[in-house]
Order: C-alpha cells, then structure tokens, then sequence
C-alpha cells in the first residue's frame, strides 16, 4: 500500500539511508579514477566500528543534517536489526575512495560482511553526512539457515524461491508458500500484468493517453496533479512500479475494469478480483466505515462483490481520508488488503517473463529493491514491493549471469504491531546474495 511517502522506497533501496544535500551524492558514480581518500575520511570510517556498536559518539560523529533524516531512536532500531544477523561489528575491511570525502567500505562483522557507502563534509570536523549500509554476505550462510531466521520473525512469514523454466515454476525453498498472505503494493503487478495483456492483443498501446483520476493518498507524485491532466499509460504504469504511486495506480484499475478480473482469474488468483483501488482499500480501513468493511468481508464472489462496489461507489469515492491513518498500529491486515501466496506472485512474475513483453519487464527493472553490489551480481532484477504498518512485502524476478531465471516472493505479517522492514529487507538480500550464484538442480 505504501503510503508512507519516500520513507517506504528508502526502505525497500537500502537497510540504511540518510540522504542529504551536498556532498552524499557523489558517492553513487565512482569516479573513472579513485583518488585518494582524505585522512578525515579514513579515520572517521574506522570510527564508524565504535558509533556501530553503541560505544562511540552519535551525537558528534553525525551531522546535523543526519541527525534529521536519522533519529538515534530509528538509527538504534536499524542496527539492533543489523548487529542481531551479523553480530558485532569488528573492522573496516576495505576503503575505497570515490572522492577524498566520501568511499565504499567493507565492514566485517562476527558471522559476515556488510558493504557501505559513506561521506562526509569536506570542512571541519568532518561529521558523516550521509552512510548507507548495502548488501550483506554473511559466512556460511545457507537457504537453510536464511529460511529458520525468516521463520523466527515474531508474527506470520512465507516465502517462495522458484527456479523458472518451460514449465510451470519449480519450488527451490519455501515458508507456506502456497498461502495467501497481505501483498500491500505488490498487487500492482497483476494491475501491470493486465496492462501489458491488453497491449500484447492489440487492445491498447503503451502510448494511449489517458486523463488522471481522482487523488488518492501517497505514495507516488500524481495525488498532486490536477484531475484530468492528460498522461500516457506507460507513464502511469511506469510510476505505479518503480515509485508505487497510487493515484497512478487507481486511474489503471478504474480502466482496466472487469477485464482485471479475468486476468487474475487467467493466471491462477481469482480470489484478487475485484481489485480494490488504493482509495477504496483506505476508506473501507476508516473506523467511520466499519459497516462497509464488515459487508466487504462477508461478500463473496467476485461478481458479488463488484456488484457491492458499484452499490457503495459514491460512499467510498467521497470518504475524507487521513494520511496519519496510517500512523499507528496495523489497521485490519487479516480481512482488508490484497491477498495472495508467494507461489501465485511467482507465477505472475513467470508470466511477465514468458508474455510479459519488453516494456512490463523494463518496468519491474527501474527500481530493483536492492543495493548496486547485490543488484550486479545479476543479469536482470525485476521488483515489486509493497508495506503498510504490520506488513511487508519483498519481490524479485532475477536472471542469473547464467542465464537461469528465477522468482523470489517474501512476505511478513502481524496484527499486533509493526514489522522491521530493514530486517526484513536485509533476509530477502541473504536470499539473492545466495543465488546469485549457487547451483540449481535442471
């Protein structure tokens, strides 16, 4: 569902970021020739050991400018999630310089290694600016292993790994992966899916132009746009993957119409259909709704319930929704979400791979959910991704540099309070850290 701003994409790009003005930005596109590094950068990377295992200074070691994307609070959270898998933090294996104030790190740790990025302000006394904690590889690590620590999360998890090929996908490992679980944003894909079908019949081009529709809540940049501005589909499509935009979002559903039914009933998940928009899914969470969200749940064909839709269309279209809605505790995850298993959205992303066509799979590749040196170790990676207080979800469809294809679908739930989303992220980069590479039965 996504509809914390820019926080939900940080999290899903990175276990930690703290993105600010100036020099941070260099520290993306490696100079054709490293310099050297600064000695203040040298010795306030070897102080981020101390600072990581709570001896060191936060306070000084940080900029301001930190501070205020990074509370201590959540910086706390992040590494308590990071230090529980790794262990603690040892040395700073390697520095290499992207410019004198900012370098690639490898950090080791007890049980593996995590990669960084670090910069800081060229003048005294060089507080850090900007530190992102990337991929991680920990030392024999296995999928056995990946698969108990993913179990251990409090709550409910499942995850499916599948290799694809001509067939049908061939389940590697997996947590309950044929249940169904909340999707939050993922469900878009299905929303892209059913685009990319309509092109491929010659039903629509990727070209066609389209007004906007009403405002739904962010994620996303179109909520802001005035109704009715005149957008391409492909545009639309583009920003409800790679930025999850809702209102984006909500325009293709309210195309797409009963022909999104068929589809999901077509690639095996009929249960989907009727499709929500985003707007209708927060309205029907709002406390003043309750009466419509215990209707929904009894309903129960899809016909029924688009039958229930048009009926209560004008109640939902015109519910007040609050963006601190969202704020607190989870908000009815069991009976008001997307639903589907890890093996449905790997039959999805086999789908794209094998009828997909070019553009829905330049779509799924724009944001790859990963850092740089986990997303190189594969030829292609495709994402989707989805949250909201209690949930998260994590999607890869990867082309190894083998050539194999495989689909990695991760979810965990709970009722009771938030999930970790960094924790989770850092669990579904083991997973791809581990086949990237490792041998895959024919």
């Amino acid at each position: 569902m996504e509809v914390r701003f820019n926080m939900r994409i940080l999290a899903l790009l990175a276990l930690i970021l703290a993105a600010v003005p100036g020099p941070v930005g260099a520290q993306t596109t490696p100079a054709p020739v490293a310099p050297a590094a600064d000695p203040s950068l040298t010795a306030r990377s070897r102080e981020l050991i101390a600072v990581v295992a709570g001896s060191g200074d936060f306070n000084g070691y940080f900029a301001p400018s930190f501070h205020a994307a990074i509370p201590k609070e959540k910086w706390d959270a992040v590494v308590a999630s990071m230090t529980g898998q790794m262990g603690k933090p040892l040395a700073i294996d390697r520095l290499t310089p992207v410019t004198p104030f900012s370098a690639n790190l490898r950090v080791r740790f007890e049980r593996g290694v995590v990669n960084a990025q670090i910069a800081i302000d060229p003048a005294p006394p060089h507080q850090v600016v900007g530190l992102l904690f990337t991929g991680s590889e920990m030392a024999g690590d296995t999928l056995d292993k990946l698969t108990a620590d993913i179990r251990a999360l409090p709550g409910t998890t499942g995850l499916g790994i599948y290799a694809l090929g001509e067939d049908a996908p061939r389940l590697i490992a997996g947590i309950a992966s044929d249940k169904a679980m909340p999707l939050g944003s993922a469900f878009k894909l299905w929303v892209l899916g059913e685009l990319a079908r309509e092109v491929g019949a010659g039903e629509r081009k990727w070209s066609d132009v389209l007004p906007i529709g009403p405002a739904s809540l962010p994620s996303g940049i179109t909520q802001n746009w005035p109704t009715g501005s005149p957008v391409t589909i492909q545009t639309l499509a583009t920003l409800m993957i790679s930025i999850s935009d809702n209102t984006a979002t909500d325009t293709l559903v309210s195309l797409e119409g009963e022909r999104l039914d068929g589809f999901v009933a077509q690639v095996g998940v009929p249960g989907l259909a009727p499709i929500l928009t985003t707007r209708q899914m927060f309205a029907l969470k709002l406390p003043a709704n309750a009466d419509l969200a215990t209707q929904w749940a009894a309903t129960g064909a899809p016909s029924e319930r688009r039958k229930w839709l048009e009926t209560n269309a004008p109640r939902l279209r015109t519910a007040p929704i609050d963006p601190m809605m969202f704020a607190g505790r989870p908000t009815k995850i069991d009976t008001l979400e997307w639903f589907a298993s890890p093996a449905d959205t790997a039959r999805m992303f086999d789908w794209f791979r094998k009828e997909g066509g070019e553009t829905a799979l330049s779509l799924l590749a724009i944001n790859p959910g990963i850092d740089p040196t986990t997303r190189a170790k594969f030829d292609y990676v495709g994402f989707k991704g989805g949250s909201e207080p209690g949930v998260v979800t994590l999607n890869f469809l990867v082309k190894r540099k083998d050539g194999r294809w495989l689909a990695i679908a991760g979810g965990w739930h709970r009722g009771d309070a938030g999930v970790e989303e960094a924790r989770f992220t850092m669990l579904m980069t083991r997973a791809l850290v581990l086949l990237a590479d490792a041998p895959l039965l024919k």
